[in-house]
């Protein structure tokens, strides 16, 4: 419902509760609720603010601010958290709680020790080194379950089962939390009913497949978004030139430059980029499967006393390799611009 200001009217929505009669201000030690009590910023965006927050039991939150003014996302989000609150997976951050401020949505949220990004950074900037292949295609097929469990038509949604595809698949949004890391932000997420479905909205352009430009969204158009992921973050720079608006898909995405990974590497990617839909891998741990082959790489799953890893396909189960720098990755009040760009962050 919207408010003659143009205001999300909260209150007149299902299961959102207002916890502060007054006007809220941002500040350390301010309540947003009863027992939640701000830390520090983690992250701003154009459309939010993230805070980390001690709760009232248990560990600290994530407390993501979206101003009521901005009726379209704030509306989309909260869509998005009823599709997805009921969705439960390992590799899916949860969400707790969702409540109003004067002027906020505020959605409580599970507290990530940085992002994918953020790592990447630690990297390049502390350590002077780039990320390990290991170490990404560990936290990669982790995101690549994720998508096949949120694309696979087996959620239900208006008496019809339907897939999700995210719609905004890039570093920023996979928040690592030790050796895991977990998809967020599905405030673009759309509903499929089938290979092909109608969709205005095209997330952030860098890493949006050439389909997303021409008005749809397919099965495949969360692989091609990881799958420029996966070469940003191994070598610092986007395949293609920035897309330009109002062009046809050959134009939009030309011929890949891949040399800034081995040439064993180009062939998944390219397959995973292929302009024609249809012509990608059938899901997201099949194209991550073919990325570890080429780096002579497999994913050992280990088991209830044992972490999943990533190690060399010739290294028998059990064994031990560095993934990560020692201790937490370093985390930013704002979160840090990567060494390229990303104007949709």
């Amino acid at each position: 419902m919207i408010s003659p200001k143009g205001d999300v009217v909260l209150s007149a929505l299902p299961n959102i509760r207002s916890t502060t009669p007054g006007a809220f201000a941002f500040a350390v030690g301010a309540e947003p609720s009863p027992g939640y009590r701000l830390r520090c910023v983690r992250g701003r965006g154009g459309f939010a603010e993230v805070w980390e927050a001690e709760a009232p039991s248990g560990p600290p939150v994530a407390l993501k601010f979206m101003p009521t003014s901005n009726t379209n996302t704030t509306a989309r989000e909260l869509r998005s958290i009823q599709s997805f609150q009921s969705l439960e997976h390992p590799y899916i951050v949860k969400t707790y709680d969702v409540w109003s401020v004067p002027g906020y949505l505020v959605v409580n949220m599970e507290l990530a020790e940085a992002t994918l990004l953020d790592l990447m950074l630690v990297y390049r900037d502390d350590l002077g080194q780039e990320l390990e292949p290991a170490t990404l295609c560990l936290y990669l097929w982790q995101v690549a379950e994720a998508l096949d469990f949120l694309n696979a038509r087996q959620h239900v949604r208006d008496g019809r089962r339907v897939g999700f595809q995210h719609g905004d698949v890039k570093p920023n949004n996979i928040l690592l939390f030790g050796d895991t890391a977990k998809l967020t932000d599905h405030g673009l997420a759309t509903a499929t009913f089938g290979p092909s479905t109608p969709c205005s909205r095209q997330g952030t352009r860098e890493y949006a497949a050439p389909e997303v430009f021409l008005g749809s969204i397919t099965d495949w158009s969360d692989q091609y978004s990881l799958a420029i992921t996966y070469y940003a973050l191994r070598c610092g720079r986007f395949p293609f030139p920035p897309p330009v608006k109002n062009a046809s898909r050959s134009s939009l995405r030309p011929f890949a430059d891949l040399s800034g990974v081995t040439e064993p590497e180009r062939a998944p990617l390219l397959k995973a980029l292929a302009p024609v839909p249809q012509e990608r891998f059938p899901n997201c741990c099949e194209f991550m499967s073919a990325v570890l082959k080429s780096l002579n790489l497999r994913v050992d799953f280990g088991d209830a006393d044992t972490p999943m890893k990533v190690v060399p396909a010739t290294i028998r189960s059990g064994s031990n390799i560095f993934r990560r720098p020692a201790g937490p990755p370093a985390s930013h009040g704002t979160l840090r611009r990567p060494p390229f760009s990303n104007p949709g962050s």
